[in-house]
């Protein structure tokens, strides 16, 4: 069942990442460095902190769901000037994991100004990760 999941996610993030890519180029050349948290003074400094809202990735190297979902994250999320992505590995940042109560990997939340806004756990569909993306960098979809 897991591959069927990971196989659905894969397709239609690669064509929406490919036209985003696209239209990142062809209008800016600014991309975002992900944040790549080593300890909790950093995650408060760059990410709790942050004038933009930060998409935060707690993964582990094992995690195969992991493997799909950084990657893809990193491809929608870097070329948005407005928006940021922060990976926590939770085999080094155990105290960030009890703090935001991390009990499965992949898990991503969403942060503005400081509080969770939004979160998913697991691979989840197309739609629902470029949804919260859009949500955070602050596009409406169309006919809302």
């Amino acid at each position: 069942m897991s591959s069927s999941i990971c196989q659905g996610l894969r397709s239609p993030i690669r064509s929406l990442a490919t036209l985003r890519r696209a239209k990142a180029i062809s209008t800016s050349l600014v991309h975002n460095e992900t944040i790549l948290v080593k300890n909790n003074e950093e995650f408060v400094n760059k990410v709790m902190n942050n004038d933009k809202p930060v998409i935060v990735n707690f993964h582990a190297e094992w995690c195969e769901p992991c493997k799909i979902l950084t990657p893809k994250l990193k491809e929608l999320i870097e070329p948005l000037s407005n928006l940021d992505l922060a990976v926590v590995d939770v085999e080094d940042n155990a105290d960030l994991v009890h703090t935001f109560e991390v009990k499965a990997v992949p898990a991503v939340i969403a942060i503005k100004n400081g509080l969770i806004v939004d979160k998913f756990i697991g691979l989840v569909d197309a739609d629902m990760i470029t949804g919260l993306i859009d949500r955070m960098s602050g596009k409406k979809k169309e006919g809302a």
